[in-house]
């Protein structure tokens, strides 16, 4: 990944980076190494710069050399906009963490924004909206009264549910995936929030959406827990996640994103008082040419929730 802060603020650093990532692209991470190693002498501020050297050190097979260099990405920026946690623990370097920086995963879709859909639908196959929708639909037919679009991103999802939603709402976390969604014209409200503290208040909702969303939170008890608290007694919630292969509840990949087991997510389903209506495995998406399997999940409430005493 190339770095998003493309400059150090000095031009010889800069120039040296440049080099540096020639040598990368004829195989040669080592020498790449050394040379942005030099320009981060004249730039040692430079986060950025840092991050990509560990990912030359990565490269060249020096791990620890690499964390070394993550661990001052962190040091020089705290919020950790680039992941070099999450880098750090994928080399075990790091504990696992429960989630990702939110600053990584806002930094990420905003640098991504403009051309998201392009590379999504276009070039990786992105076939998830539509396959969502369809089990929705199967599991209730009709229109919903208040649909809620977790993590809507551009509004890819939210295109299939606008001609059966009386009012339509979405949140993400970057401002450009905001930015691209109010330019569709279908959602009735938009708001930046962070789902790993989002709450909703007013109507419960009779439909809750998160469509390849899960995978940038880890642990999904809190968001489960606070869907089933905003879901009408009727309601559905429709969601997806990639598939973890093997045993655990959740894993951080090394693309950085998040897979979950399938035990996982029915327990959490099952604890907050929600049955799985139908679970389907599929192709997500397509990285590197490599098909991602994941499953789309439609859950309700097991029986109709009466309501709390005064």
């Amino acid at each position: 990944m190339k770095p998003l802060q493309a400059s150090s603020g000095d031009l010889t650093a800069d120039r040296r980076a440049d080099f540096a990532e020639m040598l990368l692209a004829s195989g040669e991470p080592a020498q790449a190494a050394e040379l942005l190693l030099g320009a981060l002498e004249l730039a040692p501020r430079w986060a950025a710069g840092w991050f990509r050297l560990g990912e030359m050190q990565e490269a060249a097979g020096l791990p620890d050399q690499a964390a070394q260099a993550w661990a001052m990405a962190l040091k020089v920026e705290p919020a950790d906009r680039l992941g070099a946690a999450l880098k750090l623990e994928l080399i075990g370097k790091a504990p696992a963490a429960a989630a990702p920086p939110s600053a990584f995963v806002e930094t990420l879709f905003d640098h991504y924004a403009d051309s998201f859909e392009d590379s999504l639908v276009g070039k990786l196959g992105y076939g998830l909206p539509d396959f969502l929708w369809r089990a929705i639909s199967k599991a209730r037919p009709g229109r919903f009264r208040l649909a809620l679009d977790l993590g809507c991103g551009t509004g890819l999802l939210g295109e299939r549910l606008r001609p059966f939603v009386d009012r339509l709402e979405g949140y993400d976390i970057s401002a450009g995936m905001l930015r691209k969604a109010k330019a569709k014209g279908i959602y009735d409200r938009l708001a930046k929030v962070d789902l790993q503290n989002f709450s909703h208040t007013g109507d419960r909702a009779d439909l809750v959406v998160a469509a390849d969303v899960f995978i940038y939170l880890g642990a999904l008890d809190r968001i489960v827990g606070a869907v089933a608290g905003m879901l009408a007694e009727d309601g559905l919630f429709a969601f997806s996640l990639e598939t973890l292969a093997g045993g655990g509840d959740f894993a951080l990949l090394p693309s950085r994103r998040y897979a979950h087991s399938e035990a996982y997510a029915r327990r959490l389903l099952t604890a907050n008082g929600l049955t799985v209506l139908s679970l389907e495995s599929m192709i997500i998406r397509h990285d590197r040419r490599d098909p991602v399997e994941g499953m789309a999940v439609v859950a309700g409430f097991l029986e109709v929730r009466k309501p709390a005493p005064a």
